[in-house]
Order: structure tokens, then C-alpha cells, then sequence
């Protein structure tokens, strides 16, 4: 029973709670069978990577190891693993730095500057989703070569950064347009100014969408297998993608070791993943903005 003076629930409202409440077989079986599509790969690898050499041919890929060991983990990080993992984390944090120093201000400028110039300059940054790195390779290669950056980091790090800008922009203008026009005419009266608006009212209220560029960031400087293969050489600059595609022919046999390079080198990025994943969904869905 409701007393006199509380409101009264439209009969939609009411409709869509209790079906909320409403159990979802179907949604429930689908879930399920994704998880098993994702658990049992992973599974996997692990069980593999735990089996001695001479058994990961013979036994079945599901079963558990009668006898697990670390000895394939052993060998990984003694054939120049921590090498390629730190030169791995160096181009990520970089790739991530750049990003976000040049994508904030430009997403930034994208809403706040409404006039045609910015619209048509923000219009053409974006066709750079449009465009696959190996589109431009050749290009970038020549360039980097002209700089003297060739067989180095930076020569990864720079394309990485190009190429991770148009969707990092779009999911932060995405965000910033959910901020209230309210909030900026009253930090205007105040006499902020625009820099003073930026990092004191837009970084505050976008770490839902900076989270998001961050791990989006990161993947595709982790990940990256193109510009490392094309733009390095020499064992110094080389990375956990390019590592792990020598392990193949250096450990062309021994499969569980390769598998093993495989496990350690996704720890860290799914670590991440795991720290920030609310902040990366809920990034996401704001992309495109009101």
C-alpha cells in the first residue's frame, strides 16, 4: 500500500523493473558458453606450458599435466625475455604519455570550438581510422630513415603513438561532450580561463574516457607486431611481439616453451586490464556523446 504523498510510478516504469527482475535463461546459457570459449583456450595454453617436452604432442590438450614443471618457464626467461619485456614497457609508456598529452587539448578544442574550421580539421583527423598502417609503411619507413631513428625505439614508438591519436580522440570528445555547458558558463563567469577549464574541470571529470585512452594505448603498443618487424633490426630495440615471433623458430619445437613465452607475456597487459576494466567499459559507452 502507498500513503497519500508518495509519488506514483508511471505503469511503463513499473513494466521494465519487473521485467528487470525477470530471469533470462537465454542471456545466461550465452554467457556461459562465451566463458567457455574463452576460459578453455586460455586453460589451455597454461596446461601446456606445465608439460614436459617431450609429453605436449602425446597427451590431450584439456588434460591436466600428470607431471607440471617450470622448467619451460625457465628456459623463456633465460633466452631474453626481461630484455624484450622491458623494452616492451618503455614503448608503452611512451606511446600512452604522447597520447594523452596531444589527444586531451585536441579533443578538448574538437567541443569547445565550434566553428567550421575545427569541425572540418576534426573531420579529417579522424579519417586516420580509416587508414591501415600497412597502407603506409613504405611512407613511415622513409621518413624514419631520413630521420636517423631506424633500429630504434623511438621508430616504434612514434608510429605506435600516430596511429593510436584518431581513436583516442574520438573516444575522449565522446566523453567531454557529456560534460554540462552549465559547468563551463560558471567557470566563465569566475574568468577561468581556458587552460585553467581544461585541468580543472575537464581532466576531473573525463578519467572514465582518459582510462579508456590508457588502456586502449597500451594495446596497441603492446600488441604491435608491424612497425617493431619493419622498423627494427638489432636484438637492443626489440620487443615482446617480435620476441615471441623469433621464439617460434628458436623454440620451433619445443612447444610448451613457446606457450610459456605466450603466458608471461600477456600477465602484465591483463593485469592492467583487470585494474581498469570498469573505467574502460564505462568509457566506452560514451563514445559518440549526446
Amino acid at each position: 500500500m502507498k500513503t497519500a504523498g508518495e509519488p506514483v510510478e508511471p505503469p511503463r516504469i513499473r513494466r521494465r523493473r519487473h521485467w528487470a527482475k525477470r530471469p533470462n535463461p537465454v542471456a545466461g546459457l550465452g554467457s556461459l558458453l562465451w566463458l567457455a570459449v574463452v576460459i578453455i583456450p586460455i586453460y589451455a595454453m597454461i596446461s601446456a606450458s606445465l608439460t614436459r617436452q617431450d609429453k605436449a604432442l602425446g597427451n590431450n590438450a584439456l588434460k591436466p599435466p600428470t607431471d607440471p614443471t617450470f622448467a619451460n618457464y625457465n628456459t623463456v626467461l633465460h633466452n631474453g625475455f626481461g630484455h624484450f619485456l622491458a623494452n616492451t614497457a618503455i614503448v608503452a609508456a611512451a606511446v600512452v604519455g604522447i597520447v594523452l598529452v596531444l589527444c586531451v587539448p585536441l579533443a578538448y578544442v574538437a567541443v569547445r570550438t565550434r566553428t567550421i574550421w575545427s569541425s572540418a580539421a576534426f573531420r579529417l583527423f579522424l579519417m586516420g581510422v580509416a587508414i591501415p598502417a600497412q597502407a603506409v609503411v613504405v611512407p613511415l619507413y622513409l621518413m624514419i630513415a631520413k630521420l636517423n631513428l631506424y633500429d630504434s625505439l623511438l621508430a616504434v614508438i612514434l608510429p605506435t603513438a600516430a596511429f593510436a591519436m584518431p581513436v583516442s580522440v574520438l573516444i575522449l570528445t565522446g566523453t567531454l561532450r557529456d560534460i554540462s555547458e552549465d559547468l563551463y558558463e560558471a567557470m566563465a563567469l569566475d574568468g577561468a580561463s581556458a587552460t585553467r577549464m581544461l585541468f580543472q574541470l575537464v581532466i576531473p571529470l573525463t578519467k572514465g574516457g582518459i582510462s579508456t585512452v590508457v588502456i586502449y594505448a597500451s594495446l596497441q603498443a603492446w600488441n604491435g607486431f608491424i612497425f617493431p618487424l619493419i622498423f627494427t633490426q638489432s636484438d637492443g630495440p626489440r620487443v615482446l611481439t617480435l620476441g615471441l615471433f623469433n621464439y617460434v623458430s628458436q623454440f620451433g619445437v619445443n612447444i610448451p616453451a613457446l606457450l610459456a613465452s605466450v603466458v608471461l607475456s600477456g600477465i602484465p597487459i591483463f593485469a592492467v586490464y583487470l585494474v581498469a576494466r570498469r573505467a574502460l567499459v564505462g568509457g566506452l559507452m560514451g563514445v559518440g556523446g549526446k
